[in-house]
């Protein structure tokens, strides 16, 4: 059966209602989190199943070695980018207003900067694009990224609480539309009330 407008936009108005108010979404239905994509979100592929994401070691700007698994617990936009990157610049400063959003005890923006980024590049880069809520995570050696399957930049993948990837981008998107804050939202929803 064909929809018309107005149906279609009844459904997805019923569909961006449900998902926002917690409802619980199996995740493996990834068709309702497809039907939120829109715009640049279209590139955001979701698994039919989840995958398990690298146990491999970065580090903060401290130096002090981190991995995914210090995430647990998150659903997780896992960002991988570079300071010569021309689309990771255009892309920061929305990933940074969502991390602002949502980032807390069920939600976290982690970006890894991928490859030779030095710690003064990537303090001078935020300060030119805005970033002020993202964390200064090193990737140097790309083993992260080798491991994760990332073969250009940038690449976002997304992880749901128990750290593995349910989903992937290449490319930047425009983090700050409605329909990526929907998935989000829907995100952090399905997996509070079903996980």
């Amino acid at each position: 059966m064909a929809r018309t407008w107005e149906n279609w936009m009844i459904y997805r108005t019923a569909l961006y209602a449900a998902l926002l108010m917690g409802a619980n979404v199996v995740f493996a239905d990834t068709a309702s989190m497809e039907a939120l994509r829109e715009g640049s979100m279209t590139k955001l592929m979701f698994h039919s199943e989840p995958k398990a994401a690298s146990g491999a070691t970065f580090t903060d700007e401290a130096g002090a070695e981190r991995s995914l698994a210090d995430y647990r617990g998150k659903v997780v936009v896992l960002n991988f980018w570079a300071t010569w990157c021309a689309p990771c610049r255009h892309e920061m400063p929305m990933l940074d207003a969502l991390q602002a959003e949502f980032g807390g005890e069920d939600f976290a923006v982690v970006t890894v900067a991928t490859g030779r980024n030095k710690p003064m590049a990537v303090q001078k880069f935020f300060d030119e694009v805005g970033v002020t809520n993202l964390p200064k995570l090193y990737d140097a050696k790309k083993v992260l990224a080798s491991q994760m399957g990332v073969m250009g930049l940038p690449v976002t993948v997304i992880l749901d609480r128990e750290g593995n990837e349910v989903a992937r981008m290449m490319g930047d998107a425009d983090w700050s539309s409605e329909s990526a804050r929907a998935i989000v939202a829907a995100m952090i929803g399905a997996e509070g009330a079903g996980g």
